[in-house]
């Protein structure tokens, strides 16, 4: 009689397909006998695995996507003030560098006639200074004009002005205005790292002339990553601050990541209709890289649910069902199928609404799918 039991279970199970997936899913099939007995060497072998009605986590949710991004303070795009002829670039997309180290050189004779300019001022306006210095002097004591004593002192503060904007020119190209009054000038410049990071665009080569108004090279400093989502009109209103988001990287990875609503936008897209959230990573070590696409889902409730794990259910022409145990003799599980009224669901596990029918039953909870397997055609979804 225990064979015929277990021939029975092998030939009444049946399923449309032979790999089993990893992941929790409801058993398909298209019939389970009400009553099934498997024994003991059996259920070592499947590695089946009875267990009962537990209280679970379920979420309620809303669907999102945006990007993995960095704070604009983390992005800084190279440009120079002056333009030049690129004569030195020795990174590659990809490189990291530190802030203040070199980044490019360019060469132009403007930069000599700039140095040139702020020397000829610069002693210009030692003698207008003296000059001015006199006039005051002179008017001060009554010996001089008040128009001789004005015109000084124009000429002196207008060559001041020049030498100041000059000098402050020839800081923000990075040539030392102190070195030029010694004499020394130099016919190229070099740019160098504002921050921390990693190269991410390079639009130059030797010989490229660029002007103020390109782009030479681009730097991400990557140490925080966070995430800029895209949330339709219609569910803004139940986001908040501190609400936990669930997230993946489709096109990478199949793992599921952690972070928490961070700043919630206050304006909305006239043409997308949608609201920007931004959210803090769990997690920023996970190798993440700026751009990366997101599908998310932002938590807006969470209530606890009396339910199983899908791998324990079994779907029957659209009903499901579960194998609870009835008794257990001679090395022996006598099982019984009983019907489910499901409730809400998430990706591992299913609420069960007759959970009071069920309260202290051993039902089985693994195992399903491999014994599913052992059957002719049988496969599990």
């Amino acid at each position: 009689m225990k064979n015929l039991y277990i021939i029975l279970f092998a030939l009444l199970i049946t399923a449309c397909g032979k790999e089993k997936d990893n992941t929790s899913e409801v058993i398909q099939t298209d019939e389970v006998q009400d009553n099934i007995t498997i024994t003991q060497a059996q259920f070592e072998s499947e590695n089946m695995a009875f267990g009962s009605l537990e209280e679970f986590d379920f979420n309620e949710g809303i669907k999102a996507n945006g990007m993995i991004d960095v704070p604009p303070q983390n992005k800084s795009s190279i440009s120079t003030f002056i333009g030049g002829y690129i004569t030195k670039t020795p990174l590659l997309i990809g490189s990291e560098v530190k802030k203040g180290q070199l980044l490019v050189t360019l060469q132009n004779p403007e930069y000599v006639e700039i140095q040139q300019n702020y020397l000829e001022v610069a002693e210009q306006l030692n003698y207008l200074k003296s000059e001015f210095n006199r006039q005051k002097t002179l008017f001060d004591e009554q010996i001089t004009s008040e128009k001789n004593y004005l015109k000084a002192e124009s000429t002196y503060k207008s060559n001041l002005a020049h030498y100041n904007g000059l000098r402050k020119k020839l800081q923000m190209i990075h040539i030392s205005p102190q070195r030029v009054e010694q004499g020394t000038i130099s016919s190229s410049i070099n740019l160098y790292a504002p921050i921390d990071g990693f190269v991410t665009k390079v639009n130059v080569s030797n010989g490229t002339y660029v002007s103020p108004s390109d782009v030479i090279l681009e730097i991400v400093d990557t140490h925080h990553v966070h995430l800029e989502l895209s949330v339709f009109e219609k569910d803004i209103m139940a986001v908040k601050k501190g609400q936990k988001i669930r997230f993946q990287i489709p096109e990478a990875s199949d793992q599921t990541f952690n972070a928490d609503v961070h700043l919630v936008g206050t304006t909305i897209d006239g043409a997308s209709r949608r609201v920007q959230v931004h959210g803090h990573i769990d997690n920023e070590d996970d190798n993440f890289i700026v751009g990366m696409f997101v599908d998310a889902e932002i938590i807006t409730e969470n209530t606890k649910r009396i339910g199983l794990p899908k791998e324990a259910i079994i779907s029957l022409e659209g009903d499901s069902y579960i194998l609870v145990l009835e008794t257990e003799e001679n090395n022996e599980f006598h099982l019984q199928k009983v019907k489910l009224t499901i409730g809400k669901e998430t990706e591992d596990v299913v609420e069960v609404l007759n959970s009071e029918a069920l309260k202290n039953k051993q039902i089985l909870v693994k195992g399903i799918g491999m014994l599913l397997n052992e059957s002719e055609g049988g496969h599990s979804h």
